[in-house]
């Protein structure tokens, strides 16, 4: 495996997630990989005692297998150096040990959202150089008294209320959603002719900078058939159609409405579209986590920092295990490098 490479000199801001997930794991896994070099590229938003757990639990698991790697505390993020074996981190919690694996508490989701709000602060003051977010627990936030439903929503508050959108991608697939973490009904309620648009807009700006000269957007409809010519409902003449033609007319290349059901194929298989624009959460998600969540990256497009963050949740059944996967993590990470160097964001397709 090649190693991570920092294209900047300042550090990426790596955040924990929650405590009682694999978040912390996932994080020594990769930064534990002699090949990659993630220690000498990272700077972590993380508990000190679950950090210092996981890297104790990992070492028992896998006594010779990677290279020894140390812990240092920096109280702040200027003064990060680049060290050979050194994970260094920033402590933004003291929770008391052992940590309940696989747990919603209220002091685990404040930990959580601790390490996100200073990431983010560092990030937005030059400190660091983007953001990577491991999995946080919904619920667990919820109980700490955090507003907010989602990363999206939350990192969109911290830094201003810039409108932004969630694009899930892998190796073959990108997919940007109109809503988020809403109900179906309320999701339905949310489409509208200017939440088509500015999706559109804010999608087609994204991947401008990061390589493609004239992105091909196919947006999906929002009923079966794209709605059938308003049988199975209106949204799509409605909403949807005229948020096309006016994105058309301001330069955008875009095309739909599209079944839901056929068009991430010709965007993955055919090659047709650089990203499809979903118009609810699951009808985006599906089609890129059933290619493989290991390989999977969740990009906040619309922020004024980069953030990058893994596909997959806090999978609290295998947390404390030592067992999960953290290649999801190594995506974001290679993601969020690819974006900070502006090349171009190129999927392979097999």
């Amino acid at each position: 495996m090649t190693p991570i490479k920092n294209t900047k000199t300042l550090p990426l801001a790596i955040t924990m997630g929650d405590p009682a997930g694999i978040g912390p794991e996932i994080i020594i896994k990769a930064c534990s990989d002699a090949n990659l070099k993630l220690e000498q590229t990272a700077l972590v938003y993380a508990d000190a005692g679950v950090l210092q757990a996981e890297l104790e639990r990992f070492n028992s698991l896998h006594p010779a297998s990677q290279k020894p790697l140390k812990l240092l505390r920096i109280h702040a993020a200027d003064s990060w150096q680049p060290q050979s074996g050194i994970l260094q981190f920033i402590a933004v919690s003291q929770l008391p040990s052992p940590i309940k694996y696989g747990m919603t508490h209220a002091d685990y989701g404040r930990a959580a959202a601790n390490a996100i709000e200073r990431a983010t602060h560092d990030t937005l003051a030059g400190l660091t150089s983007a953001v990577v977010t491991a999995p946080i627990h919904k619920e667990a936030l919820a109980a700490a008294g955090v507003q907010f439903p989602g990363h999206t929503e939350m990192l969109a508050a911290l830094a201003g209320h810039p409108p932004v959108r969630m694009m899930l991608a892998n190796q073959e697939l990108r997919t940007v959603l109109v809503t988020i973490h809403l109900s179906m009904r309320a999701a339905i309620d949310a489409i509208s002719f200017e939440s088509v648009l500015e999706t559109l807009r804010i999608t087609h700006r994204a991947l401008q900078h990061n390589g493609i000269a004239n992105p091909r957007l196919a947006v999906a409809g929002l009923n079966p058939h794209a709605g059938e010519g308003g049988l199975f409902g209106q949204e799509e003449i409605q909403h949807i159609q005229p948020a096309i033609e006016q994105a058309v007319s301001e330069g955008i290349n875009a095309q739909g409405p599209f079944p839901g059901d056929t068009i991430f194929s010709k965007a993955r298989h055919f090659k047709q579209f650089d990203a499809v624009i979903a118009m609810y959460h699951d009808q985006g998600l599906i089609p890129v986590k059933y290619l493989g969540i290991e390989e999977g990256v969740n990009v906040t497009l619309g922020l004024p920092f980069i953030r990058t963050s893994v596909d997959h949740g806090t999978a609290f059944d295998i947390a404390g295990k030592g067992i999960a996967d953290h290649r999801s993590l190594i995506a974001a990470i290679r993601m969020a490098q690819t974006m900070l160097s502006h090349q171009p964001l190129t999927l392979t397709h097999s």
